[in-house]
């Protein structure tokens, strides 16, 4: 975990001995000593990184066990810019152009200070390390690159002049990182102007040649979150990605999987058929946006593209966007003609690269990508 590991009165030396973290009875340990309370923090001593399954993190970490007693979440506590670093080195090659890095930079702590401010009081960690927000990868994601992107960029968000007038909070303490929801644990706040201005500036890998409005993939509706032209990934993804091979599932599998993670479409029963009720139209192509399943009990459900390919699939590496056509094949479907990868929200990470190639700087970039929106300094 690192030299020095404080925890609850105890150092611990893991460089010596690895140390383990379980719990025993509901009750918290170190190797075999036992931690008082259900949260702990452990606390590096210089070089101030821990290590947890083979990464190393910056910054401390905090163990919360859950309320079922039977299992404890691990949070890493960071500040914002050393979490950024292992955020863009996680979404973007560090060999990609600096201004495509730079916006990246720019989109993902405008991001995650979003999520923070929306959901960070109500529960004990500000943003997941996984996909579910954005991929942190600690130091093992750091470069010399990186961190000259992260800190030309120190303190740059994105906002909308036209959210401007609401007013809003947000924590100025460390960033907190886990792997899912659990209890809350509100932090002290400021009131920054620049901050109600905050939008999710999502961004996806490859939106296969036109992107999508927030309000079509996730519900909500943003100015600076609508479709625009991207005629600049194609020539940077690789052709398997940004054309992809037909997917097939069967009904048993495409049944379970929804149940699976929305149980109310069990009263549907097997899904027999599936119907495409709602799609934007990118120009050459059309992006799925609302889907209508019918079941062999004869009841029927909607669900947005989205949710049905992330739940048929949730790695997302077979149907890898909603840009695709869904027929009858066999004894269930096939996803056809498929392009893009991810849900082609804001900025396209291919073209991104793409811009930064023919000249464009940063700032072109998410002007382009968030169009209405400006970068603001927080700090």
């Amino acid at each position: 975990m690192g030299p020095g590991i404080q925890a609850g009165g105890t150092v611990m030396d893991p460089l010596c001995d690895p140390t383990k973290i379980s719990l025993v009875d509901g009750r918290l340990m170190l190797d075999a000593i036992p931690l008082s309370g259900n949260e702990v923090v452990l606390k590096p001593e210089s070089p101030y990184v821990v290590g947890l399954e083979d990464h190393d993190y910056r910054g401390m970490l905090k163990l919360i066990v859950n309320r079922d007693g039977q299992t404890f979440d691990v949070i890493n506590l960071v500040p914002l810019e050393p979490y950024l670093a292992g955020v863009v080195g996680e979404e973007m090659p560090d060999y990609w152009e600096p201004q495509a890095l730079r916006a990246q930079a720019i989109a993902a702590r405008t991001y995650c200070l979003f999520i923070k401010n929306r959901f960070g009081v109500s529960r004990s960690y500000d943003v997941s390390r996984t996909q579910a927000n954005q991929v942190y990868g600690g130091i093992g994601a750091e470069s010399a690159q990186i961190w000259d992107v992260v800190n030309s960029t120190r303190g740059q968000i994105l906002i909308s002049p036209e959210l401007m007038t609401r007013k809003g909070t947000i924590s100025d303490s460390g960033l907190r990182m886990a792997d899912s929801t659990r209890g809350g644990n509100p932090q002290s706040a400021i009131d920054n102007p620049q901050l109600r201005g905050l939008f999710p500036a999502y961004y996806s890998s490859i939106c296969g040649g036109h992107t999508t409005g927030s309000d079509e993939v996730f519900g909500d509706s943003f100015g600076p979150l609508r479709g625009v032209p991207c005629p600049y990934c194609r020539d940077v993804a690789r052709l398997g990605l940004f054309y992809w091979p037909m997917a097939q599932f069967d009904r048993q599998t495409v049944t379970r999987q929804l149940v699976q993670k929305y149980p109310k479409l069990g009263a549907l029963g097997e899904i027999k058929d599936i119907l495409t009720i709602g799609q934007s139209n990118c120009g050459q192509f059309s992006r799925l946006t609302r889907i209508r399943l019918i079941g062999a009990t004869g009841k029927t459900d909607t669900l947005r593209a989205e949710d049905l390919r992330l739940a048929v699939d949730p790695s997302g590496r077979k149907i890898k966007s909603t840009v695709c056509h869904i027929v009858p094949w066999g004894n269930g479907w096939a996803f056809l003609s498929g392009r893009g990868w991810g849900h082609g929200v804001g900025m396209c990470q291919c073209g991104a690269e793409g811009m930064a190639r023919q000249g464009s700087d940063a700032e072109s970039i998410l002007r382009h990508y968030y169009p209405g929106s400006r970068i603001a300094n927080i700090y």
